[in-house]
């Protein structure tokens, strides 16, 4: 693949293969509404087959489609967050073996 180079004004460069970029809006009210409908079903698959991922394949897609990349992400993380925490707070927190060694 062949890159060409464009000159823009002030001297910057581009990329032409690069996609153009769009101005980002806001999901709508029922664009949110269906995000959040489709990650609490497959949250409540998770929870319902012990976290086992390959029970959940279809909620995991359904959520995917349904919600901007970069909340899916947040998402994730905010769901290991609360349940590190539950159990930490339940005294269930065990760290792994390799936790502390340098």
């Amino acid at each position: 693949m062949s890159h060409v180079l464009l000159k823009v004004p002030f001297g910057a460069a581009v990329y032409s293969h690069l996609p153009e970029i769009t101005e980002m809006s806001a999901p709508s009210m029922k664009e949110r509404k269906a995000c959040w409908g489709a990650r609490d079903a497959y949250w409540k698959c998770l929870d319902e087959n012990k976290e086992d991922e390959s029970m959940c394949k279809k909620f995991r897609c359904s959520y995917e489609n349904s919600c901007p990349q970069q909340w899916v992400k947040y998402f994730d993380r905010r769901r290991d967050y609360l349940k590190y925490k539950a159990q930490l707070e339940a005294g269930e927190f065990q760290p792994s073996e390799t936790t502390g060694t340098s």
